[in-house]
């Protein structure tokens, strides 16, 4: 094959040989009507070839793989240098040569950086490497061979690739060299709003002359808007207008050729040079956000599960398709993450503005999103569907039995069992239709009428209270007290039941040492319970934490993902929550907060009451005060178990799928048992049915998985695919206050602590815990903690329900809360106006 390859050899597969950016200009100079300058590349052979006589760099490449950050720097310089130093062989040099002579020896050329694991679908690298303009001779071409070599070792291409999880040792280098083009104009332009994420909008900055200022930013480009061959808006920052609106439409126009032909939004460089648009960079726009296919061309609009769950990870595939079975709602996914399809809701004439008001109410960020795509006329009012389900819980009756709760508590846990009992012996596909039917099942526990019936009454009370209590009384969010310490809150139950499980090791001066050690130094979780067991007291502490993991282990973070290693396959997961209950709290601190919890809200209550009586018409506000107060305990504790009894039959199914897993493996379909959880439920029935080898298919979805972990999903998307957050409407805050939602009232001032990972978590008591999201599984830390702020949640979401039960005050729904407040300042809490100030 030699060293160089000229454009017309090349294609978009020739990324291996050719890197990212050869291989972009190969394709582009087979378009008829795409105008590429003349070039050749430099294959990564040659650049494979130079460094195998270079045995100094093996050897740096091995330090830096195992490089700690400190050291990164000092390696990739001697790199750098070891390659830049290098005399080319001669071979090499001759082949470059007589292309540079075929171009034209003096004609000036751009030398450019091209590597293999550059302008990938999901990750870019654009500006990693370097490249060179205006180069002439064959010398000169030479020199900035090897400094594009050199440059896959800068220290901001290698932090890179540590980020994204490339092994240094497997990316390499080819260079592209290309004829000059001295254009009138130049710029980038991108076939989708790199801001908003819209498909629809092309934005394009243009500046005069050369584009290598606006790459390093020395000048401000005129930017430019286009949607549907109109230019829609304009910023022009030059002194005359670098492009006239015919050119504009006509470089968009090409632009959605170019996206037409790789498939996807594209990022590319263009010059202009008489009259004509010359392409030398084409790239994909790897930062949008993905859209759900729709099947058609009508708009659609979808909002985040993950949002409302406070879990904005992604999924894997499997997790995604367990999700679709189990819901009844329109489910549809995107970057690894779950949306409900709203669009028929919204176009209903009687249903839109209902149910943007009814989620308005719980998230103002939805709800102010979805009214800027109604006031937009995105969603075409069509007439109401006669059969369409209601929008939200019905009323709950005037009269329900609080002994429904545990009666409901029983029946699933009962259901949990006899499922685990009967999927024992199920394998095959067999064992598959067992999961579809035993969800059919689950459904009915989730969704069925009773259970309605009771979520409403306790939700529907607490909302009820709050509004006399503000009408009546001018206090705010009432149902915040009298709701401390309600029977049946299996999450917040949990938290305490860890501070027992401390309580049990407390006595164990040798156990706790076993245990800060796991803390400190991780464990193998197979032999955890053995070797806690082993020690003096061990066997007492292994029992407290076995019950524990008996009732609670089918819990995790992210649970709502089936894939997630749960408490009870990882138990050393726990290790560090129990650590921090055993260096902050005193034997029986459970019993004594769920004592305290309790007597606040019987406090609270009577307080309602007697301020209620001097009222007009007192009599009948006591009554209805009471009435409600006795609803919210009675009810809303049931509020947290629908999830934790689904989660419960997940790990029934994790199991039994694991163990089908392992059969796969031994038939040669899989590599790993992890690796079904990177297949949908429907491909892994077929693979069971008919095992054959899938491991091509599991590597792609895993790189597309570590790909949709460095996108944040919006709150509300779109089909064109603009991404809206939404934006508070509230005056009267303190300057430089941030606005969220008012979830659990009180006002604390405390230390930030913003965590990003609960198993680093380093939290005392009177910390106010900062995070992008709870779920469930953070419910341990918060009997530590003395306020809570989150990004994302709403007023019944997990982090806010157990918040208000423990008595936290809380704000969630904070835009970038981890990135404003940082770890450590001084914060105040203002749960019951939903904002929080910086301090110090």
């Amino acid at each position: 094959m030699g060293y160089i390859q000229n454009f017309r050899e090349i294609d978009r597969t020739a990324v291996s040989i050719v890197g990212g950016k050869g291989a972009s200009l190969g394709e582009l100079w087979r378009l008829d009507d795409v105008d590429v300058p003349e070039g050749f590349c430099v294959t990564t052979d040659a650049y494979r070839t130079v460094l195998s006589e270079l045995p100094c760099v093996d050897d740096l490449l091995e330090r830096l793989a195992k490089a700690e950050p400190d050291d990164i720097a000092a390696l990739s310089t001697q790199i750098r240098t070891a390659i830049e130093e290098c005399t080319i062989p001669g071979d090499i040099a001759e082949e470059i040569a007589a292309r540079v002579r075929e171009l034209g020896e003096d004609v000036p050329v751009a030398v450019r950086s091209s590597a293999t694991a550059e302008d990938l679908p999901t990750v870019s690298f654009a500006g990693q490497q370097d490249s060179y303009l205006d180069i002439r001779g064959v010398e000169d071409v030479l020199r900035h061979v090897s400094r594009c070599w050199a440059s896959l070792f800068t220290e901001r291409a290698v932090a890179y690739r540590v980020n994204n999880g490339f092994d240094h040792r497997k990316v390499y280098m080819a260079v592209v060299v290309q004829r000059m083009v001295f254009p009138q104009a130049s710029g980038v332009l991108f076939t989708a709003d790199p801001v908003t994420s819209d498909r629809t909008v092309s934005r394009v900055d243009a500046v005069a002359g050369l584009g290598d200022d606006l790459v390093s930013g020395l000048v401000n480009a005129d930017a430019y808007a286009v949607r549907a061959g109109e230019v829609v808006d304009r910023t022009q920052r030059q002194e005359t207008p670098v492009l006239s609106d015919t050119h504009l439409v006509e470089l968009v126009g090409l632009g959605r050729r170019l996206e037409a032909h790789f498939g996807r939004p594209q990022d590319i460089e263009w010059c202009l040079a008489d009259g004509v648009f010359h392409i030398v960079q084409s790239r994909p726009i790897t930062t949008l956000f993905p859209v759900p296919e729709a099947g058609d061309d009508d708009n659609h609009v979808y909002l985040s599960v993950g949002h409302q769950q406070m879990m904005t990870d992604p999924l894997k595939p499997l997790g995604i398709s367990v999700w679709q079975l189990t819901s009844r709602a329109p489910m549809r996914h995107a970057g690894g993450r779950l949306f409900v399809e709203v669009t028929p809701m919204l176009a209903s004439p009687t249903q839109g503005p209902g149910i943007v008001d009814m989620i308005g109410r719980s998230d103002p960020l939805f709800g102010d999103a979805l009214r800027t795509v109604l006031d937009r006329g995105f969603v075409p009012t069509r007439s109401d569907d006669p059969a369409a389900a209601p929008v939200g819980l019905p009323p709950a009756p005037d009269e329900i039995d609080p002994a429904v709760v545990p009666e409901l508590v029983a029946r699933n846990e009962a259901a949990i069992a006899e499922s685990a009992r009967r999927i024992e012996n199920e394998t095959g596909s067999a064992l598959l239709d067992f999961i579809r039917a035993d969800i059919r099942e689950l459904q009915e526990s989730l969704f069925g009428k009773e259970v309605g019936e009771v979520l409403a009454a306790g939700m529907q009370a607490a909302e009820r209270l709050n509004e006399v209590g503000q009408e009546w009384l001018g206090e705010k969010n009432v149902a915040d007290v009298v709701s401390r310490s309600v029977p049946y809150n299996v999450t917040s139950e949990m938290g305490l039941a860890l501070l027992d499980v401390a309580d049990a090791a407390r006595p164990y001066p040798v156990v706790v040492a076993f245990l800060r050690q796991v803390d400190a130094e991780g464990y193998d979780d197979a032999r955890f319970l053995d070797e806690l067991g082993a020690r003096e007291g061990g066997p007492q502490v292994r029992a407290a934490l076995e019950d524990f993991l008996d009732k609670y282990g089918r819990r995790c973070v992210g649970e709502i993902d089936i894939t997630r290693p749960r408490w009870g396959e990882r138990p050393t997961m726990l290790v560090p929550m129990i650590m921090s209950n055993l260096d902050n709290f005193e034997t029986g601190a459970a019993a004594q907060r769920f004592d305290d919890g309790r007597r606040q809200a019987e406090e609270k209550k009577r307080e309602l009451l007697e301020r209620v009586r001097g009222l007009p018409d007192g009599e009948q506000k006591e009554r209805e005060i009471e009435r409600l107060v006795d609803r919210v305990r009675a009810f809303a504790g049931y509020r947290e178990y629908p999830k934790y009894g689904m989660i419960g039959r997940y790990f029934v199914y994790k199991q039994a799928l694991l163990r089908e897993a392992e059969r796969l493996v031994r038939a040669g379909a899989i590599d790993d048992e992890e690796d079904s959880f990177f297949l949908r439920f429907d491909e892994l029935e077929d693979v069971v049915r008919a095992p054959r080898p899938v491991g091509d298919l599991v590597a792609e979805r895993k790189r597309e998985f570590a790909s949709f972990a460095t996108l944040t999903p919006p709150r509300v998307l779109l089909s064109t695919g603009e991404t809206l957050t939404g934006a508070y409407s509230r005056d009267g805050l303190p300057d430089g206050a941030l606005p969220g939602i008012a979830v659990s009232t009180g006002v604390v001032e405390g230390r930030a602590r913003v965590v990003t990972d609960m198993d680093r978590a380093d939290l005392e008591p009177g910390d106010i815990l900062v995070t992008a999201f709870t779920d469930p599984s953070w419910t341990p830390a918060f009997v530590t903690v003395s306020a809570l702020v989150t990004e994302v949640g709403g007023v019944m979401t997990h982090g806010a329900v157990i918040a208000r039960e423990y008595g936290l005050p809380a704000v969630v729904g904070v835009e970038d809360a981890t990135r404003i407040i940082r770890d450590g300042q001084r914060i105040r809490v203002h749960g019951t106006e939903g904002y929080v100030e910086i301090l110090s």
